[in-house]
Formats: C-alpha cells, structure tokens, sequence
C-alpha cells in the first residue's frame, strides 16, 4: 500500500512497496499490449487511470 510522506517544506513524497510497482506495471501492460507505437501507448494511457491504495 502507498505511503503518503509529508516533509517539512511542504512536498509531499509517495512510498510504494515491491508490489505496488509490481502491480502498476501490470496494469501498464494489459493497457499498453497492443500498441503498435509509442504514439498509440501514449493515447490509450492517456485515456486510462491507475491508482494506487493510500495509506493515511
């Protein structure tokens, strides 16, 4: 689960675990399996969302 960190200038920093990115990347390729180019990729991510649990 991901990890919102808050520092003290204000920015706030995400922590994400091995399956996080494990799972983001999945995710990417499901979407992204069938492009023929990089144009074709950067609609169709454009057009989807991921999102990752937050963990307060």
């Amino acid at each position: 689960m991901a990890t919102i960190i808050e520092n003290i200038h204000g920015r706030r920093l995400i922590r994400v675990s091995t399956d996080d990115v494990i799972s983001i990347v999945k995710e990417y390729q499901q979407k992204a399996c069938d492009s023929c180019s990089y144009e074709e990729t950067r609609k169709k991510l454009d057009k989807s969302e991921i999102y990752l649990p937050e963990d307060l």
